[in-house]
């Protein structure tokens, strides 16, 4: 007799997602973890506050049948848009983690998945990147990334509650992959020098992903403008990871914004007010709800690409 486990191995792992399952019990460790960092000083307070504290260790009182927790990987690519910006057409890129639009199909095949056994699910709201690895799903990278097998750090990852019954217990300490003891190439190109050789967590507060998130006016006066390389998040350290060679050329071309495009969101224009076709590019790049940053960062990047040119010239 197939089990819930066999459902969601043939709707999820045949679509070449991969997938853990863990008892609920161990739901408050995740919890206990971040607090435990915040208490010894790992942990800025503000960013902890800002980035962490809205998490929920617990399902919601409408689902106390719930036993499990399912953390869920899809691979994804790199995106690619295209802005033509005073007569030349500059490239941008949206990392893999940021392609929320897939959410709403790991969920449909969730559903499906469990409807032919009668599970029910819920989302959850976890630390995800924590979850995928103690449940062994996957492993951290000296960038604090997520890695998972046959994937890199090319991927989305995705949490629900469950009331399938977890006969075994995949729960691990965290640690760093062995890899990575010996290679340091992502300490070694972060322009924010977030990462470091002497502690396995970084710097959250000083990553460049953490400022192209923000809804701050402005970055920060020491930030380098050469370091920019995203509209969102930064590459930097998966670029150089040796675990992630051979997925470098997955990469998607999304959407192109014209020069009229470009000037509008460079302006300001509000979001109810945008062209059509230029809302639907931007929900194809996956940064229709962070319009709001995103005149910050393509300036910013505009600039990094002038510096760029003019160091050339010289």
């Amino acid at each position: 007799m197939k089990t819930a486990v066999d459902f969601l191995s043939t709707a999820l792992g045949d679509r070449g997602l991969s997938f853990s399952l863990a008892p609920l019990r161990r739901l408050r460790e995740l919890g206990d973890a971040i607090e435990r960092l915040l208490e010894s000083g790992g942990l800025d307070e503000a960013f902890y506050r800002e980035r962490l504290a809205h998490f929920e260790f617990a399902p919601s009182a409408d689902f106390p049948e719930a036993r499990s927790i399912l953390a869920v990987a899809v691979p994804q690519p790199t995106v690619r848009a295209y802005f033509e910006w005073k007569g030349s057409e500059i490239a941008a890129i949206v990392p893999p983690t940021y392609r929320s639009r897939i959410d709403a199909d790991i969920e449909t095949l969730v559903r499906l998945s469990l409807a032919d056994c009668g599970h029910r699910f819920v989302k959850a709201n976890l630390p995800l990147k924590q979850l995928a690895v103690r449940s062994g799903l996957g492993a951290y990278g000296r960038n604090n990334v997520c890695y998972v097998p046959g994937k890199g750090s090319f991927n989305r990852l995705a949490a629900f509650f469950t009331d399938i019954p977890c006969e075994r217990d995949p729960w691990r300490d965290e640690a760093m992959m062995e890899r990575c003891i010996r290679c340091a190439a992502c300490a070694a190109a972060c322009p924010t020098k977030s990462i470091l050789r002497d502690r396995f967590l970084i710097r959250a507060e000083r990553c460049l992903a953490y400022f192209n998130e923000s809804g701050a006016p402005a970055f920060p006066a020491w930030l380098d403008p050469a370091s920019h390389r995203c509209l969102v998040g930064c590459m930097a350290c998966q670029e150089v990871c040796p675990e992630n060679r051979d997925f470098l050329d997955r990469t998607e071309d999304a959407a192109r914004f014209s020069e009229e495009e470009t000037n509008a969101v460079m302006s300001g224009v509000p979001l109810d007010r945008l062209a059509a076709a230029t809302a639907d590019k931007l929900k194809a790049i996956d940064l229709f709800d962070d319009y709001g940053i995103l005149h910050r960062n393509l300036g910013a990047l505009f600039e990094a690409r002038a510096h760029s040119k003019e160091g050339t010239r010289t």
